[in-house]
């Protein structure tokens, strides 16, 4: 063996973009983000304004027929928490393009409706109950305890998100 030590082989100390070359990249790819964010919120806009106007059609419809049943108010309601999941899921574009972050409690609250949304769909299956066997009807009440679980726990993460960004201590010191 000898005691001679080998030549540092490890990378060179020199970053291997210059740091202009990093601002310059930075730069193109906040600005094709932002672009992204710009059309995706101009596409969700134009989809939230489509959807609510087919549900106030769909509204008019029946309400000028005198066929408002629950069925048609179950359906509304499920088309105007649709549109409700497109304007928050905008909201969060808006958020994103904003502050170039993601923030969680707007994922929280598509969960939350998109859950809502499905036990309406689920309620709404189980008003006729003629074509539901005892197995469909076992995974409905299954998919129901579930449903409410995960609303529940979002409930709580949103609660316990609230409570740590407007507590006392998350303000700043003025």
């Amino acid at each position: 063996m000898s005691n001679e030590t080998t030549p540092n082989t490890s990378l060179p100390k020199e970053p291997m973009v210059d740091d202009h070359t990093r601002t310059f990249i930075t730069r193109v790819f906040r600005l094709l983000e932002d672009v992204i964010f710009v059309g995706l919120g101009v596409l969700l806009a134009g989809t939230a304004l489509y959807l609510l106007a087919a549900a106030a059609g769909h509204f008019g419809k029946h309400l000028f027929a005198l066929t408002l049943t629950g069925e048609a108010v179950i359906k509304l309601i499920e088309e105007l928490l649709l549109v409700l999941l497109v304007v928050e899921i905008q909201y969060t574009v808006q958020v994103s393009f904003r502050e170039h972050t993601l923030a969680p409690e707007p994922f929280l609250i598509i969960g939350l409706i998109a859950a809502v949304r499905r036990v309406l769909v689920i309620t709404a299956e189980l008003a006729e109950p003629v074509n539901i066997t005892d197995i469909v009807f076992q995974r409905l009440m299954i998919e129901l305890g579930v449903l409410t679980g995960l609303i529940v726990a979002l409930v709580l993460s949103v609660m316990m998100l609230r409570r740590r960004y407007h507590s006392p201590e998350a303000a700043p010191n003025g």
